[in-house]
């Protein structure tokens, strides 16, 4: 099979992860990367087969087939026209673009060009939260009550960084809870309500929150919940999932890549259960604590370009996120409840 080539643009800290997954990845050849910062394109040049460095993306256009941007937030609309015009296949790190305009023009290039676009949420695919989905949609379990995810990360910046300044498009939410609030769309459908409260406190350098707390209720009964923050100075649950069903308590644990089932259905007093004892079911054990596991999405990627298929994270479905996200702040800078009904999150 002739390999897919691809650039890479952006190499900074976020393109630090994927060197960790995409030599890992069947049928995709980095042929070229670019980076306005000479240092960073030689550090990520030293673990590939000597591609074609420049500082001009432009300059690597004829030589792809397709490219994956890690360009600031601001950046990723003019980048992604750039190559959706040319017809390159883009998988574009989150989130998908700052404004609803500038996502729904890239997404309709890239259908004028029949280009694959896809948004950059690894987490959607990594195996333990596949096996999460699965388990909730065999039905063994009963319904959804309630899921949580939580993520603790320490993020620092300097007066040189482009993330504590409005090319961010937005906070800690906006930034990194895209991932988060993509998941809990996917596993409890479409949402109903929500509220988000966010602040700065701990991190300072943010021009918006660093930390947030989103809770939704959905069509179907359940309730979502995401906390994260970006000030962590020590952690325990690091990034965290549990699903509370109607027959049972499903975790993921990222930092070990467990999956468990607890089950108890008779009633306990609190702190009558000892997890740590062993008071669940290991149903499988993944790779753990591997930063974002990249090599999955970009396989999708890759199989998406081969066959012609539609990504599970495409532009529409990145968009759809983001809708709920900016309704989110929305409300909470009017102090009311989200009204998150509609906003084309049903359609197809």
């Amino acid at each position: 099979m002739k390999k897919i080539r691809i650039g890479l643009v952006g190499c900074g800290n976020m393109m630090s992860f994927h060197m960790n997954g995409v030599n890992k990845v069947e049928g995709l050849e980095v042929v070229a990367i670019c980076d306005t910062n000479e240092a960073n394109m030689a550090e990520v040049a030293k673990v590939l087969d000597n591609p074609f460095c420049t500082t001009d993306y432009r300059e690597m256009v004829d030589k792809i087939d397709a490219i994956l941007i890690a360009l600031p937030h601001h950046l990723h609309f003019p980048c992604g026209m750039f190559f959706a015009r040319h017809k390159k296949h883009i998988l574009m790190e989150k989130p998908l673009c700052n404004t609803e305009e500038e996502c729904l023009r890239l997404i309709k290039e890239c259908e004028d060009n029949e280009v694959v676009l896809m948004c950059g949420y690894p987490v959607r695919y990594m195996p333990g939260i596949l096996k999460l989905k699965e388990m909730v949609d065999s039905g063994e379990y009963g319904k959804i009550m309630q899921m949580s995810v939580w993520t603790e990360q320490l993020t620092t910046c300097t007066d040189q960084d482009w993330v504590g300044t409005s090319c961010l498009g937005g906070g800690q939410l906006f930034s990194h809870g895209c991932h988060y609030i993509d998941l809990l769309l996917w596993f409890c459908g479409n949402p109903v309500s929500g509220a988000h409260f966010g602040t700065n406190v701990g991190t300072p350098w943010m021009l918006k929150e660093g930390t947030s707390a989103v809770t939704m209720s959905f069509e179907n009964g359940a309730i979502g919940y995401h906390g994260a923050t970006w000030g962590a100075r020590g952690t325990r649950m690091g990034y965290d999932f549990q699903i509370m069903m109607e027959k049972g308590l499903l975790e993921y644990d990222h930092q070990t890549g467990e999956v468990k089932v607890y089950d108890k259905t008779k009633l306990h007093k609190p702190g009558e259960l000892d997890h740590s004892a062993g008071d669940y079911e290991l149903i499988c054990k993944y790779e753990g604590n591997d930063g974002k596991q990249t090599q999955y999405e970009m396989s999708h990627f890759v199989d998406c370009i081969v066959n012609k298929k539609k990504p599970f994270t495409d532009g529409l479905s990145a968009l759809k996120g983001l809708r709920v996200i900016w309704e989110l702040y929305n409300a909470e800078n009017n102090h009311t409840l989200a009204d998150l009904r509609g906003m084309g999150l049903s359609e197809e």
